[in-house]
């Protein structure tokens, strides 16, 4: 009895206490932005995540793609409707007038990213063309020429990963934090 309750001991202790506390110290090491959270700090405090969408509200923002989730991240998940699911069409087309109206285009003009979900609910990018129908909003809001804030886009649109995997995008909160900088 006394060498299985040894093993079962150094088991416990060996993989359920020092493993992970190895993979934890590997991860902030390897990975020190990413191990913890990826948070983005503004004056010593925690203003977000660059990897967690946030609502933006206010009409001098970009504003975020929606989110199954409702922007939290403890209950990350899309809204798991099909796309033949009568519900959806109907979230879709109320979503593409409230951005129409929002940004005073044309429903065709409407970005899909600007009315869908992303699989988890809290992607905190959007496509350029995203981007770009608001600069018009955003621009009158903060006071500014169009031409700065569509500058300020184009400089923060990142190319695809390693340069092949996904499309260009702009990081939500990364943007509006820089256009709140630059008004300082």
């Amino acid at each position: 009895m006394r060498a299985p309750m040894l093993f079962a001991g150094v088991i416990l202790l060996g993989f359920g206490f020092l493993y992970s506390l190895a993979g934890t110290a590997l991860g902030r090491v390897a990975f020190p932005d990413q191990a913890t959270g990826s948070t983005i700090l503004e004056a010593g405090h925690v203003v977000g995540s660059s990897l967690v969408s946030q609502p933006f509200a206010d009409a001098r923002y970009f504003v975020s793609r929606p989110s199954a989730a409702n922007y939290d991240p403890m209950a990350a998940a899309g809204s798991n409707q099909a796309r033949s699911n009568p519900d959806l069409r109907k979230r879709i087309d109320a979503a593409i007038a409230d951005v129409a109206a929002r940004e005073g285009i044309a429903r065709s003009e409407v970005p899909a990213d600007l009315v869908t979900q992303s699989g988890g609910g809290l992607d905190p990018h959007l496509s350029p063309a995203a981007a770009r129908v608001q600069i018009a909003r955003v621009a009158r809001a903060r006071g500014l020429s169009e031409a700065v804030v569509a500058r300020a886009v184009a400089d923060a649109t990142e190319g695809p990963q390693f340069g092949v995997l996904g499309q260009a995008r702009v990081n939500v909160l990364r943007r509006n934090l820089a256009l709140d900088a630059s008004q300082r």
